[in-house]
C-alpha cells in the first residue's frame, strides 16, 4: 500500500463568512466540515493528514480536530509563514496576507512523501469524492513517476450557493477526460433557471448549470512539490513586484503553467455528490440541514470519532 496522504488547507481566514469559520460546528454533536472530511478520507484509505494552519490557531485545531482524529489517522502539523519565501528575497513592506494556495501547499514539503491529496478545510466534498481521488493515487501514481495528476470535479449547479456569488475555476476537458485549462469565473449567480457570471458587475452572461468546476479537491505525484517550488520563485520575481501587497500564487495557476508545458496531466474524475460549504453566514442553515439528512440516509453515524 502507498502512502498517501491528504493535505488539508486551513490557515485562511473567511473574510465573507467571518471568523475561524474550519471550526464552526454544523450539527448537534459539534462535529465540522472538516471532521466529515477526514472522515470519508479514512474510509477511503488515507492513512495521514497534514493540516496547514496559522501559527496563531495550532491551539485550537490540536484541541477541536487533530487530539480528536488522532487515533484514527496520523496527524502532522505545519505553518504557513508570510517570510517562508525564496533564498535572497525580503516580504513587502505592507504585506500581512499569505502567498496563496500554492504557497500554502509547499509549506508542508518537509512532511509529504510521495502521492498526496489536497482539500480546502471548509468544503465539504462528499464520500464519493476522497474514493475518486485515493483510488487514482493508489492505481496511477508509481514510485519516481512524474506529472501524473487528477483532479475531482463538479457540476456547477451542485455548489452554488443562494446567498450570493462565488468564485469558480470552469474545467475544460478533452475527449479522454484530461483537463485542457481551468477559467477562473470570480462572480458567479445562480439563477432560477440556471446561472450567470459577470466580469464587470453589469454585464452578466449565462453559464451552463452542468459546467465541470474544480473545488480545489486534487491529487498529485510527489514531484509537484518540486514544481510549486519553482513557480513559487517565478511569481516572487516576475508577479510580486507589480503587486507586492495583495498577489497571490495559486494552485490551479500552477497546473495551468505545467499543461502548457506539457509536463503534467490532469484526469478529470467527475463526482456526482453535492458540494457545500459555508462562503456566507447564511449558508450554514443548509450545510446543517444537508449533514442532517444524510445522517438519515446512514452516510453517517452521529458521532463520527
Amino acid at each position: 500500500m502507498k502512502n498517501i496522504t491528504l493535505v488539508i488547507m486551513a490557515a485562511g481566514m473567511g473574510s465573507r463568512y467571518g471568523g475561524l469559520k474550519q471550526i464552526d460546528p454544523v450539527d448537534e454533536q459539534g462535529n465540522k466540515i472538516i471532521d466529515f472530511s477526514i472522515y470519508d478520507a479514512v474510509r477511503a484509505g488515507f492513512k495521514k493528514v497534514v493540516f496547514i494552519i496559522k501559527k496563531e490557531n495550532e491551539h485550537d485545531f490540536r484541541t477541536l480536530i487533530g487530539d480528536k482524529v488522532k487515533g484514527n489517522i496520523e496527524v502532522e502539523y505545519v505553518f504557513q509563514e508570510l517570510t517562508d519565501i525564496p533564498e535572497g528575497m525580503q516580504v513587502p513592506d505592507g504585506r500581512v496576507k499569505p502567498w496563496g494556495t500554492a504557497h500554502a501547499v509547499f509549506s508542508a514539503r518537509k512532511v509529504i512523501n510521495g502521492p498526496f491529496a489536497v482539500i480546502n478545510a471548509d468544503d465539504f466534498y462528499g464520500r464519493e469524492a476522497f474514493k475518486l481521488i485515493y483510488d487514482f493515487l493508489d492505481s496511477h501514481i508509481n514510485p519516481g513517476q512524474t506529472g501524473e495528476y487528477a483532479m475531482v470535479g463538479y457540476e456547477l449547479k451542485n455548489t452554488l450557493t443562494e446567498n450570493g456569488y462565488v468564485s469558480r475555476g470552469i474545467c475544460g476537458i478533452d475527449e479522454n477526460g484530461y483537463l485542457t485549462d481551468i477559467v477562473e469565473r470570480t462572480h458567479i449567480e445562480k439563477k432560477e433557471d440556471g446561472a450567470v457570471f459577470t466580469e464587470d458587475g453589469e454585464h452578466y452572461e449565462d453559464i451552463s448549470p452542468e459546467s465541470i468546476v474544480s473545488m480545489n479537491l486534487w491529487g498529485f505525484s510527489g514531484d509537484f512539490i518540486d514544481e510549486i517550488g519553482k513557480s513559487f520563485e517565478r511569481f516572487f520575481k516576475e508577479t510580486v513586484p507589480g503587486n507586492p501587497v495583495k498577489a497571490e500564487c495559486y494552485l490551479p495557476g500552477v497546473v495551468d503553467e505545467l499543461l502548457k508545458a506539457g509536463k503534467a496531466s490532469v484526469k478529470v474524475l467527475k463526482s456526482s455528490d453535492r458540494w457545500f460549504g459555508v462562503t456566507y453566514r447564511e449558508d450554514k442553515p443548509f450545510v446543517e440541514e444537508s449533514i442532517r439528512k444524510l445522517k438519515e440516509k446512514g452516510e453517517y453515524p452521529d458521532r463520527l470519532w
